[in-house]
C-alpha cells in the first residue's frame, strides 16, 4: 500500500471500537505480519526507557488488550503473562539513563524500538515483521512500511500489546532498581517526578540511575554548571 493510499484509509477510518481495523487492513492489503510498538518511560527522572514490540496471533483475544496505562498492575501482569502463552512474538529493549543523557529522549525512545523490533526478529524464524504500526506521532528509524498513529493504544490492539510489554518489564526493572536504591522508594513511583521522589532527589542527591540533564535532576549535580545537555530535552 503507497502513501497516498494509506493515508486516504486514515481519513475515512471511523473509531468504532475495532482494535484490529488496522491489522486487518493491513493484511488484506498485502502485509501478512503487522507489528505494533510502544514504549514506556519517556518522561521519569531516573531509570530507562523501554519499548515493546508484538505481533498478535490470529486467534487471540484481541480486545483485551488495552492502553497500558488505563489498566491495574494487577490487570497489566495478567495480560503480559497471556501474551507470553498465547503465541504473540514479542521483543523488548532497554535504554539506560545514560544513553537517554547521552542522545536525548526521543532519540532514545526511537532507539529502543528499532531494538525491541530487532529483538523480536532475533527470536525468531519469520524475521522482521512486514508492517509497524508505531504509537505517537513520530516512525521508527528503521527500514520498514510503518505508520505512526497517535494516541495509537487505544487504536490498534498490537500496539496496546506493546505497550503492556513495555509497561511491565519497566516497572519490573525499577522494583529491582528499588533494592539497589532504596532511599528514593522506586518501587512506589518507578522513577517518576511525584512529590515524593524529588525530596529525595533534593535530600540524597542524584544517584547512577537519574537522568543528569533532565530538569528536577541537573539541579542538584556538583557539576551541573558544565553540564552540556544534549539538544532536545522535551519528551516530544
Amino acid at each position: 500500500m503507497d502513501k497516498k493510499r494509506w493515508a486516504s484509509f486514515l481519513s475515512v477510518r471511523k473509531d468504532d471500537g475495532d482494535t484490529l481495523y488496522y491489522e486487518r487492513l493491513l493484511i488484506g492489503n498485502g502485509y501478512p505480519c503487522v507489528a505494533g510498538l510502544d514504549e514506556a518511560g519517556r518522561g521519569p527522572l531516573a531509570g530507562p526507557v523501554v519499548a515493546g514490540c508484538v505481533v498478535l496471533p490470529p486467534d487471540c483475544d484481541y480486545q483485551s488488550f488495552e492502553d497500558s496505562k488505563k489498566l491495574s498492575p494487577a490487570r497489566r501482569q495478567t495480560l503480559f503473562e497471556t501474551l507470553h502463552s498465547c503465541g504473540a512474538r514479542i521483543g523488548v529493549a532497554v535504554v539506560t539513563a545514560a544513553e537517554i543523557d547521552r542522545i536525548n529522549i526521543l532519540q532514545a525512545s526511537l532507539q529502543a524500538m528499532i531494538r525491541a523490533v530487532s529483538d523480536m526478529a532475533d527470536q525468531s524464524a519469520a524475521g522482521l515483521p512486514d508492517f509497524l504500526l508505531v504509537d505517537g506521532r513520530f516512525k521508527a528509524p528503521i527500514d520498514l512500511p510503518q505508520q505512526a498513529l497517535v494516541k495509537g493504544e487505544s487504536k490498534s490492539a498490537s500496539i496496546a500489546a506493546a505497550s503492556i510489554i513495555a509497561k511491565v518489564t519497566r516497572d519490573r526493572l525499577m522494583v529491582e532498581y528499588h533494592e539497589r536504591y532504596p532511599e528514593y522508594n522506586f518501587a512506589r513511583h518507578k522513577g517518576y517526578a511525584t512529590a515524593e521522589h524529588r525530596r529525595a532527589v533534593e535530600r540524597y542527591g542524584p544517584c547512577p540511575l537519574h537522568r543528569r540533564t533532565f530538569r528536577g535532576v541537573r539541579e542538584f549535580l556538583p557539576d551541573r554548571h558544565e553540564l552540556t545537555p544534549p539538544q532536545q530535552l522535551e519528551l516530544w
